[in-house]
């Protein structure tokens, strides 16, 4: 399989224009004129120029959905994009891939529909995986349904690989797997532990360790003497709401430049699965610290959320440019984990959410308010350019029909429901976390396919 694009599909619009009677005037045959000469003049430039608009790429995963805004890209920031688009690519052949360097298939996996399968889903159960935080075991929580663990992704034009646990651990023999960045991360680790934990029967071969202040978690397989690893880091850089316990700050804010303050504990690892982006959506504006956290006087600029996520991304890509060596290593990037907080998205009542919501929305252009398109062009516009064999598990579009996989409030509450919010469920309802096993583990089945079929 070829790496997919970072699109589902492409549309295009198509303008019928009016015939009119045509009326000559001098002012028309003025402008005939200073056209032929501007042509005479810079027509290679301007072909140039048409050329690269042409076929510079845009990620519009559905152009009739709702979400983000449509925003205008400055001159600057557009002859930028045009000149990281003439950076050569890395050519070499990713390593842990068993497909061959010939194999001609391609194959969007991240474009499908999700089919019900009675026989091989869940993947694992709940009681069985002991290292499912309880913010995310829905069943033990009282949830009276498990129809949300019975659904499997099936793309349009392929079908993925079994998960093998096995393959996997051999794969990861005598290696380092590690996710980076917030509670959704966390939550794709924990999916992709308890799928390979099944493999190991014996407690004993395996241990979960965590650091005391919560920060860096890792799963060790003995016989493999191979770890799976989660390190917290919300925003990738230095912010001021990185206590892996005690998070909870409205008025956040990042320091430019420190990707380094984290990324020392990442050095090493072979395959590596960032991800960051709700911790962003505080408003159409972002603070970014010029300096110390430990400043008298801290400096500090406001910029839209769209420059300070795209800042964070370079400086991701610049990390892993300059600490990995990708003929050994992958490097991989989880899209944007979509919430669903309002029911009038997918035409339900007024003041609802994903609380009491057991089936998936069906309509294969959803998009919701809660996402936001701008963030997932930023993505798109740097990658175009970038030099690093970066792949991008694109899970949004599939994540966003599953309002029915929600923890909602089937979880362990950081704090007792009062009587108000016990009258009324929604109130309180996580729209944001996925119960496990259910939708992560299907982010596992695409991680494990691009990780072997790139």
């Amino acid at each position: 399989m070829k790496a997919p694009p970072l699109h589902s599909s492409w549309t295009a619009a198509l303008c019928t224009p009016v015939a009119k009677k045509a009326r000559f005037s001098p002012f028309l045959v003025l402008l005939v004129l200073f056209f032929l000469l501007f042509s005479f003049l810079y027509g290679e430039d301007l072909n140039e120029f048409l050329g690269r608009q042409a076929q510079a790429p845009r990620l519009d995963f559905n152009a009739n959905g709702g979400g983000g805004s449509e925003l205008e890209q400055p001159a600057a920031e557009a002859h930028e994009a045009a000149e990281r688009r003439k950076t050569k690519r890395w050519q070499g052949r990713l390593p842990f891939a068993v497909n061959g360097d010939d194999e001609d298939e391609e194959c969007d996996v991240f474009s499908g529909s999700w089919v019900r399968d009675e026989v091989a889903r869940p993947l694992y159960r709940e009681v069985d995986c002991p290292y499912i935080p309880p913010q995310l075991t829905c069943e033990a929580h009282g949830r009276p349904e498990t129809a949300y663990q019975r659904w499997r992704w099936q793309p349009h034009d392929c079908t993925l690989p079994a998960f093998d646990a096995v393959a996997m651990l051999e794969a990861l023999r005598g290696k380092r797997m590690m996710f980076v960045g917030d509670s959704l991360g966390r939550g794709q680790f924990t999916s992709m532990v308890c799928l390979l934990a099944a493999a190991i029967p014996d407690g004993a071969a395996r241990s979960f360790d965590m650091s005391p202040d919560q920060q860096h978690s890792v799963f060790t397989a003995r016989e493999y003497n191979a770890t799976v690893e989660f390190y917290w880091a919300p925003f990738l850089l230095q912010s001021n709401c990185d206590n892996a316990a005690v998070h909870r700050i409205s008025d956040r804010m990042v320091r430019r430049g420190s990707i380094g303050h984290y990324g020392r504990h990442w050095e090493g690892v072979d395959v590596i699965v960032f991800n960051t982006y709700l911790w962003w959506c505080t408003g159409l504006r972002f603070r970014i610290l010029d300096g110390s956290f430990d400043d008298t006087e801290k400096k500090m600029t406001w910029v839209s959320t769209e420059e300070a996520y795209a800042m964070a991304f370079r400086d991701m890509l610049q990390w892993a440019r300059e600490n990995m060596d990708f003929d050994k290593t992958r490097l991989f990037f989880t899209s944007m984990s979509p919430t669903h907080g309002k029911s009038q998205d997918w035409g339900g009542a007024a003041g609802g959410n994903c609380h009491n919501e057991t089936v998936m929305i069906e309509d294969p252009g959803y998009w919701g308010s809660d996402s936001r398109r701008s963030v997932m062009r930023v993505i798109g516009d740097i990658l175009a350019g970038a030099d690093v064999p970066l792949t991008f598990l694109n899970v949004t579009q599939l994540s966003l029909y599953r309002k029915d996989a929600h923890t909602s409030v089937y979880k362990k509450q950081w704090t007792p429901p009062t009587p108000e919010q016990l009258a009324d469920p929604r109130s309180y309802a996580d729209c944001v976390h996925w119960c496990l096993p259910g939708l992560q583990d299907t982010w596992n089945e695409l991680l494990y396919t691009k990780l072997f079929y790139p």
